[in-house]
């Protein structure tokens, strides 16, 4: 669909890419993933045309349909409502309804077969073109992304950016474009939104190309993990967690060549120092100190997950206590959010609050860091120091201070070669220490304000948010903190794969109460399935009205009927489901079969070339043997559901 071959693209100077390949083929599901800095939101604006390849080649069909779904149309604004700004996706719909509604007006007048020929044609467009649909569609799209019924009809312009930036994203997802380019969307979702978008997604008929640090979202919706990294693209099939297997096979081989050449240079540069004084040798110096330069220099491998060696220290040990809830009460105009709740946070706890947008979470934190006003009673525990971060922490940030000055000021007993460690730990490394802060990006504010947080020795985190603006390095980073920190927390966070690496207990708010599990996020969820799947059960056993005398001849009993509905539709869907994986595996059958003939080929010959079809091999083998494993689990279900 889209081949970009042996490109390159320069930017500040420096290239992001240098002889890259990338092939994007139809109905693929990609997940776009490298570092920050590494050019993946560039790469997907050089696919739509924004901006210009240095060096290299692309392309793709003319009648290729590409939406493209980035930070820089948060500036657009309207007046019209939410469902207006989404309908605007259906163009030719809208334009044949206003001229429907304008030959009916002259219908009253002119009655020539000529109008009533025009309406006809019109209206026949319009249905072929599902126009009778659209506004069912578009609604049902909002409020899958978690919109009210009632915010449907309120101004766009009314809203903040993170729900414009839904509306958005609801009309690209209406106009359905060949190529679907989503540049972190996930960052204005809350949960439920995002696993609405991946079930959507999952069965998008189109390419997905999606950039995101959410690997939870990345597992459950992508078939395909491509990276950004070294100037290099690398493709791997599966999804998020088959790619963390297969870059450690691929890192461990280029940590070998990459060795392997830096003694080979060792061992040149010997020679060459032993003979350039020797005149009878100085020729064959020269020589080989020019082959050396012509080399291609094999990089040493990025680790996003290398682990960090500090504990943030606690100053001092808290009651068993840390707060309590007592009749708490909180309310906005005509946004009730707690009403006469409880809730209580011991020394150990470590709680993830999480939910719906607009439930009151962050309010909830403010409330216990004193920055909100409520009714009712927080109880504070004995020796209980907090610590709050929120985003407007990192507009606080002294915009004139270097990086290790700023956390100077702040901890002014910690000395400079452990805020120096500290800071390597958030990945400021070297000279970067000294870069002023209002040239960081985002993420870089993030992570400085992160650092203080756990440098202030509190023994009580108040955390809203904290992996906004974070890429899955820095992630990684600030869970290996804060499961080494000895005191707790309380964090507002839509990142499932962190709550499930760092919470031990999980809170939310329904019904205005604070509600708690007692356990990890995947016991949370398995919980929160079960319990749904038994609330449908019982609204289907719900005794029927009944009809005249006929109440008891030879019915099923409901819970019967009730099964067998849940086990048909759950059959079907892993027939289905079993369908598509033996079309991948045919797929992947056929890639193998190519990489094979292509070994025989004479212009593979080279070392070179056969070490990458040897990695291409291993590669679609390893991934042919992991949906094999999926088929298998699957058909045993079937067999024990049809026996």
């Amino acid at each position: 669909m889209i081949a970009l071959t042996n490109i390159g693209f320069e930017f500040g100077g420096r290239f992001l890419y240098r002889n890259a390949n990338w092939h994007i083929k139809p109905n693929e599901r990609i997940g776009l993933i490298g570092l920050n800095g590494t050019g993946k939101s560039t790469l997907l604006r050089i696919i739509s045309g924004e901006y210009t390849l240095t060096e290299g080649t692309m392309s793709k069909p003319r009648d290729l349909t590409i939406g493209f779904l980035n930070q820089d149309q948060l500036s657009f604004d309207t007046d019209d409502s939410i469902l207006e700004v989404a309908l605007t996706a259906f163009s030719r719909q809208l334009a044949l309804e206003k001229e429907i509604n304008e030959v009916i007006v002259k219908l009253e007048t002119d009655h020539s077969d000529e109008v009533i020929q025009r309406l006809s044609d019109l209206q026949e467009e319009f249905d072929r073109l599902d126009g009778y649909d659209i506004h069912h569609k578009t609604e049902k799209v909002l409020e899958g992304l978690g919109f009210t019924t009632q915010q449907l009809a309120q101004p766009f312009k009314k809203f903040s950016g993170g729900w414009r930036m839904r509306v958005l994203l609801a009309k690209m997802l209406l106009q359905e474009p060949n190529l679907l380019m989503l540049d972190e969307p996930t960052n204005h979702l809350d949960l439920p939104s995002i696993i609405w978008l991946e079930e959507y997604l999952r069965s998008y008929q189109g390419t997905v190309v999606v950039v995101s640090h959410d690997r939870f979202f990345l597992d459950k919706m992508v078939s395909k993990i491509v990276e950004v990294s070294m100037q290099k693209i690398f493709e791997y099939p599966g999804n998020y967690s088959f790619y963390l297997e297969s870059k450690q096979e691929r890192m461990d081989l280029q940590q070998r060549s990459y060795d392997n050449q830096q003694q080979f240079f060792k061992d040149q540069e010997k020679l060459i120092n032993r003979f350039k004084a020797k005149a009878s040798k100085a020729t064959m110096a020269q020589s080989r100190m020019k082959m050396l330069e012509r080399v291609e220099k094999i990089e040493a491998p990025e680790d996003d997950n290398r682990e960090i060696n500090i504990q943030f220290r606690v100053g001092v040990t808290p009651g068993r206590m840390l707060a309590e809830f007592k009749d708490v009460s909180k309310a906005y105009p005509d946004v009730p959010i707690l009403n006469k709740s409880e809730g209580r946070i011991e020394r150990g706890d470590k709680i993830a609050l999480i939910g719906a947008n607009g439930k009151g979470k962050s309010t909830v934190l403010r409330m216990l860091a004193g920055a909100e006003n409520f009714e009712g009673t927080i109880i504070p525990g004995h020796n209980v120091k907090q610590a709050f971060y929120a985003q407007h922490q990192l507009e606080s940030l002294g915009l004139g201070n270097e990086i290790l000055q700023e956390l100077q000021n702040f901890a002014q007993d910690r000395s400079d070669t452990e805020l120096r460690t500290v800071l390597g730990c958030f990945l400021f490394a070297g000279d970067e220490v000294f870069k002023k802060i209002k040239v960081l990006s985002g993420g870089e504010k993030a992570r400085v304000a992160l650092a203080k947080t756990l440098l202030t020795e509190a023994n009580f985190l108040i955390l809203d948010e904290p992996t906004n603006h974070l890429d899955m390095r820095s992630i990684n980073l600030l869970i290996q903190s804060l499961q080494g920190y000895e005191g707790s927390f309380l964090v507002v966070s839509h990142d499932r794969f962190f709550v499930s690496q760092v919470a031990n207990k999980i809170w939310w708010i329904e019904n205005e109460q604070i509600k708690e599990y007692p356990g990890s996020y995947e016991e949370f969820e398995y919980w929160r399935i079960k319990k749904e799947e038994e609330d449908k059960l019982k609204k289907s056993q719900e005794p029927a009205k009944p009809k005249a005398s006929v109440q008891t001849v030879m019915a099923e009993p409901k819970e019967d009927k009730a099964k067998a509905k849940v086990s048909n539709n759950y059959i079907q869907n892993l027939r289905k489901q079993l369908d598509d994986y033996e079309a991948k595996a045919k797929t992947i059958q056929a890639k193998i079969k190519e990489i094979e003939n292509a070994f025989s080929l004479p212009e593979n010959s080279s070392d070179a070339k056969m070490k990458d079809l040897n990695n291409f091999y291993e590669a679609e083998k390893k991934a042919l043997k992991h949906l094999e494993k999926e088929m298998e689990v699957i058909l045993e279900e079937l067999i024990v559901l049809e026996d």
